[in-house]
């Protein structure tokens, strides 16, 4: 795990090498989800509890997205002293950790979760497989590349979410 102290916020990455503690007692949620493909386009979003909004366009917002997890794929490999099969898996901040998962494809699923979440790989990757390859990628009407419209998907996606046992109704 790398950790730069003394930035305001601090924040840790993960990167496989290490599991971040659980902190059972902070109660648990999902804010919100980004699907993004090989070249940047997100094609999904979703939210559940998110406190505060960016302040700008949700285009611009996602590439901002995008833009970051870039450059932190990129400083991870380069820096790490360590040949890192899996890349990095999530950084946290003092308010939020992100969960990051790549498939060989290229595509990207980002979650940002409360600070007790532990590792969610295995979630990032049922959403990924379970859910957008059997509902989207394998859908002759869902058009690859472009934002996905498919109803199923959206209401899937967003009863796993709900199941999953860090999401909590009364976050907010």
């Amino acid at each position: 795990m790398l950790c730069w102290c003394g930035l305001r916020p601090s924040w840790t990455l993960e990167t496989g090498s290490s599991l971040s503690p659980s902190l059972a007692a902070i109660p648990m949620t999902v804010h919100n989800l980004y699907l993004f493909d090989r070249n940047g386009v997100c094609l999904h979003y979703s939210e559940w509890h998110r406190k505060k909004q960016a302040g700008i366009p949700k285009e611009e917002e996602y590439k901002l997205m995008y833009g970051m997890l870039f450059s932190i794929r990129s400083f991870v490999s380069k820096m790490s002293p360590l040949d890192m099969k899996d890349g990095f898996l999530s950084f946290q901040t003092s308010r939020y950790k992100l969960h990051y998962y790549e498939t060989p494809t290229g595509i990207k699923v980002v979650m940002n979760t409360d600070l007790g979440v532990g590792p969610i790989r295995d979630v990032l990757h049922h959403i990924y497989s379970a859910l957008y390859v059997e509902l989207v990628v394998k859908n002759p009407l869902c058009p690859m590349g472009q934002t996905v419209q498919s109803e199923l998907f959206r209401s899937r996606l967003d009863s796993y979410v709900r199941s999953l046992p860090f999401f909590s109704a009364r976050a907010g």
